[in-house]
């Protein structure tokens, strides 16, 4: 029995390495372990939100529309204050120095003039809770400039392509609510799917935030859709805090097979 149990959870090990880089994050809901304040949710290819360049068919996303909590980027400016708004935190994972933190991200805004909703993602130290690096951002722009990065934010830490990117027309996409296919004057629209990468500075144990925020008013929402999250190219959701190498789970079923065939040795009628 207890040779039995080791056997099937080291080839269970080994299966969820093999078989994660087709792992996608939200193919079956938010993840378990992650955390939501306000609205967020998974959806596929949904009015100006197509299917993300790599994972897929399902995406996560974070938005305002419904949510009565407050979340914010500290740091931003402009005339006004953000109002509620909706943030999504992963589960701790632990990453190493000059690892590669990647992800798409998709701004969607039915919000113009000047209220200037915004969205953010970052990367927080999991005991602290403090700030390690911000990776992207992305603001309702009614002058007409880049809505990536955001403008009167924080500079983002991470490397963005493409590096700036305007608004592009289009606000139908059900997680707005009634703000879907709804603009308020000069600003309303999406960014299309941006890729974002990070390396990583020093080693810990760290979490994931994305969130999505009103400025000044509650009306016409904002929201932004994220997937394809990955560190070296493996989804985040396969990598573990103390990763298995292939090399030791080797090493066990090689030693579990060894002590079969001494048993066998032993006892010539035992064929299992």
């Amino acid at each position: 029995m207890r040779r039995t149990l080791q056997f099937a959870t080291l080839a269970g090990a080994m299966m969820l390495l093999a078989g994660g880089a087709s792992a996608q994050q939200f193919n079956g809901g938010i993840p378990a372990g992650w955390n939501c304040i306000g609205t967020c949710g998974t959806l596929g290819a949904n009015g100006v939100v197509t299917a993300p360049p790599v994972g897929g068919p399902q995406y996560g996303f974070v938005s305002t529309a419904g949510s009565n909590a407050t979340a914010n980027l500290p740091g931003v400016g402009g005339s006004g204050s953000p109002t509620n708004g909706s943030l999504l935190r992963s589960s701790a994972i632990s990453l190493n120095a000059g690892q590669n933190l990647s992800f798409y991200f998709n701004y969607v805004t039915s919000d113009g003039s000047g209220f200037a909703d915004y969205a953010w993602a970052r990367l927080l130290n999991a005991g602290s809770m403090t700030q390690a690096a911000l990776l992207f951002t992305a603001r309702t722009n009614a002058t007409g400039g880049p809505i990536v990065p955001g403008f009167s934010m924080p500079a983002p830490e991470a490397t963005l392509t493409p590096a700036s990117q305007a608004i592009q027309a289009g606000t139908t996409w059900s997680p707005l609510g009634g703000s879907s296919n709804t603009c308020f004057a000069t600003g309303c629209g999406h960014s299309g799917w941006i890729f974002s990468e990070f390396i990583l500075l020093a080693s810990g144990s760290y979490i994931l935030e994305f969130g999505v925020t009103n400025w000044i008013d509650t009306a016409f929402d904002s929201g932004m859709a994220f997937d394809g999250l990955a560190v070296d190219g493996t989804p985040v959701q396969a990598v573990v805090p103390e990763p298995i190498s292939m090399v030791l789970l080797g090493s066990g079923l090689a030693g579990i097979a060894a002590a079969r065939r001494r048993r066998r040795k032993q006892d010539p009628e035992d064929e299992g």
